[in-house]
């Protein structure tokens, strides 16, 4: 009787064993899934990382060509002033040229005349850019506004910036500065795998479709335990 009683002792322990090793192999199992899937999401933060780093570099690239334009601009204005203040003086230096002209061809005439000559023709008859409106213009007739674009905070004293090193310069057209052309180079694509719309080369999520990018050529996946 004790030796069927060890007997059976050993086959309950046995069982427990089977049992508790079958827990223990439920367990490995289900440990595995999770440390392949902190892999694998560790893998997608990496990706994501770089996807906002791309991302980051270009919201600089643009914020660098809206600086770049909103110079250029302020380089125009500067440009238009000075070419208006230029354009003034010549039209003031005409006029008193036209105003000491007129009495001096009444006298040519007048003594040319007396000789009995023709007198000289008028200067609008010669060249019709001298018509005599044009010496009756003012300065306010050739006025023209250019109507104010409001920019981000940020731009404004970048510009604020660049018109203090511009100002006090006055230069020909031809040797003034120019706008600077930027361009912006378009960011690596590739077709998405579910709805083949162009999407960043390195994003990891289709933006469109919201499906996982994946390779073109997946590894086959490791055979998992059963639970």
């Amino acid at each position: 009787m004790e030796e069927d009683a060890t007997v059976m002792g050993k086959l309950e322990c046995l069982k427990e064993i089977r049992t508790r090793t079958i827990h223990l192999e439920k367990l490995k199992g289900r440990l595995r899934q999770e440390v392949d899937a902190t892999e694998g999401e560790e893998k997608c933060l990496l990706e994501y990382r770089h996807e906002m780093e791309l991302l980051l570099q270009e919201k600089m690239a643009h914020v660098e060509e809206l600086r770049q334009i909103h110079a250029d601009i302020n380089i125009m204005e500067n440009v238009i002033k000075q070419s208006e203040e230029d354009r003034n003086k010549h039209l003031e230096s005409a006029k008193q040229l036209h105003h000491d002209y007129k009495p001096l061809k009444e006298l040519v005439d007048s003594l040319r005349g007396e000789i009995g000559l023709q007198k000289l023709p008028e200067l609008h008859e010669e060249d019709e850019n001298f018509k005599p409106e044009f010496f009756e213009k003012q300065k306010s007739e050739w006025q023209s506004e250019i109507p104010e674009q409001v920019l981000p905070p940020s731009l404004s004293s970048a510009a604020a910036g660049h018109m203090q090193g511009a100002a006090g310069r006055s230069k020909p057209l031809q040797d003034r500065p120019q706008p600077a052309a930027f361009r912006q180079q378009p960011p690596p694509m590739k077709s998405c795998l579910s709805c083949h719309q162009q999407i960043h080369r390195n994003a990891p999520i289709c933006p469109l479709c919201k499906a996982k990018s994946r390779s073109r050529n997946p590894k086959k996946p490791k055979r998992k335990m059963d639970d």
